[in-house]
């Protein structure tokens, strides 16, 4: 067993800190409030986007203090994304609402877990000697960066070719990409965000190409380290973690308190906590079988 695996294990045997998993859950709330109107449904909210983009999703309501959901209140909140044509998806955090998976599997929705990871908040994560290559810059995007549609487009090409392992997906690949996302008003909402202080961007870049980029998504003195991919042809040279380190020295440098992030999965896990985070709790994410 690895030092990893006892933290998590120690960290399981002692629960997580209610204060953090209250922090959190109010930072989950407020995200989706900058761009979409909230729905009530009792113990259950449902973030509705007014205006174009990623659509959102229900989770639980903040503050509710009554009963625990049912597979009836998931069910009607169900029915309402279909009747609005969005996604039939819930996201919450499994120890703040640990009876939620009950009610939302017996309503028919498959139930995906991803880690939970803090940095501590004196920590910054630390980058290892000669882990970024010679000739590659990181740094913070402004709205008006020239390459900004290409440093949003590096992340989809990761994700559209999951895993850690060096892939196919390249220059030629990130050209079109960032093509498509220059003309169907992606890149300009990412534009806008950063604009309004909503969203930061960071890529590290290599002859003026981005070889990957992630954001931070900060509320107050609360942030959320979001979408960091790596180019699939540039894989396993450090750079996810100098793109997360200029992200969380940004939001350190502008009084963000807690930095936390969710990872894909285990092995993604690993690599945040050899950088400096610590597993504290479990996002999950409902979707109807077969769709994640």
């Amino acid at each position: 067993m690895t030092s990893d695996d006892l933290a998590a294990d120690d960290l399981s045997a002692a629960g997580p800190d209610p204060d953090l998993l209250q922090e959190i859950e109010r930072y989950y709330d407020a995200v989706p409030r900058a761009a979409a109107r909230v729905e009530d449904f009792g113990p259950l909210s449902l973030f509705v986007r007014e205006g174009a983009g990623w659509p959102y999703y229900a989770r639980p309501a903040l503050g509710h203090r009554g009963p625990a959901a049912t597979a009836g209140d998931v069910r009607r909140v169900l029915a309402r994304q279909r009747e609005l044509g969005l996604p039939e998806a819930f996201e919450w955090v499994a120890e703040h609402d640990p009876l939620l998976r009950a009610a939302v599997e017996e309503a028919g929705l498959a139930v995906h877990e991803h880690p939970l990871l803090v940095l501590d908040a004196r920590q910054d994560v630390t980058r290892a000697p000669g882990a970024v290559p010679q000739g590659v810059s990181v740094r913070v995007l402004a709205a008006d960066d020239p390459a900004l549609a290409h440093a949003v487009a590096v992340p989809h090409l990761a994700f559209e070719e999951p895993g850690t392992g060096v892939g196919g997906a390249g220059a030629a690949e990130l050209a079109a990409k960032a093509q498509v996302l220059g003309s169907d008003g992606t890149a300009e909402r990412i534009a806008e965000r950063i604009a309004s202080g909503h969203t930061v961007l960071a890529a590290a870049f290599e002859g003026g190409t981005p070889l990957c980029a992630g954001q931070h998504n900060p509320v107050g003195a609360v942030t959320e380290v979001a979408g960091v991919g790596t180019l699939p042809a540039a894989r396993r040279r450090g750079l996810g973690q100098a793109v997360t380190a200029a992200l969380v020295a940004h939001a350190r440098a502008h009084g963000v308190r807690t930095v936390f992030l969710s990872a894909a999965d285990e092995d993604v896990a690993r690599i945040y906590r050899r950088a400096g985070f610590r597993p504290f709790a479990t996002a999950l994410i409902a979707e109807p079988a077969g769709t994640g």
